[in-house]
């Protein structure tokens, strides 16, 4: 993901609600864990370029 794009990460997060109500656990957890770790790699790039300090509980 190079820009967060809310309507592509609600068709997103569609897509998990629907693998989930088809009864596929471990896809719709691993399409979850890909998608958090392009998001926290987005906000980490956007963070730096900010120069963000970081939390308290990431220190």
């Amino acid at each position: 993901m190079a820009e967060l794009d809310p309507r592509e990460l609600a068709a997103r997060i569609d897509t998990v609600l629907n693998i989930l109500v088809a009864g596929d656990y471990a896809s719709a957890i691993n399409n979850l864990e890909i998608l958090k770790q392009e998001l926290e790699s987005q906000y980490s790039q956007s963070a730096d370029k900010q120069g963000t300090p970081p939390y308290p509980w990431e220190v």
